[in-house]
């Protein structure tokens, strides 16, 4: 089964830690072993896996994407705008794929899942699948 995660961001570049909406579709799934996908299907944002415990990573992370990419730049091409948006979504990429073991996810200490926006406020979705053993 696939689950649908709605969102709403409130900025231009957000991360939206979503690893206890994940754990619980596993906890629904009852699922012991296996894995989870977590796909985000939009151009302008992405799917990444980083540190939970410290905002400050977050906000390093959004810092650097903004000064490699830069909101404006007067070589970009695209029509619409919002070409540092989706080079940003194309480095964080479109999914993470995580192992669960004993019915938790196989993260790190300090590791969580984020959804990455990159063209808000919007309202957004993302996809969470879950393979049992």
């Amino acid at each position: 089964m696939v689950h649908k995660l709605e969102l709403r961001t409130s900025q231009r570049d957000q991360f939206i830690e979503i690893t206890d909406r994940v754990r619980k579709i596993i906890e629904q799934e009852n699922v012991r072993d296996g894995m989870v996908i977590v796909y985000c299907p939009h151009t302008t944002a992405g799917i990444t896996i980083n540190e939970n415990a410290d905002p400050d990573v977050v906000h390093d992370m959004l810092m650097r994407l903004d000064e490699v990419y830069p909101w404006e730049h007067s070589k970009y091409r695209h029509a619409e705008g919002n070409s540092a948006s989706h080079l940003k979504a194309s480095t964080m990429g479109a999914s993470q794929t995580v192992l669960v073991a004993d019915g938790n996810l196989i993260l790190g200490t300090w590791q969580g899942i984020y959804f990455c926006e990159f063209d808000g406020p919007r309202r957004r979705t993302c996809y969470v699948k879950v393979q049992k053993d």
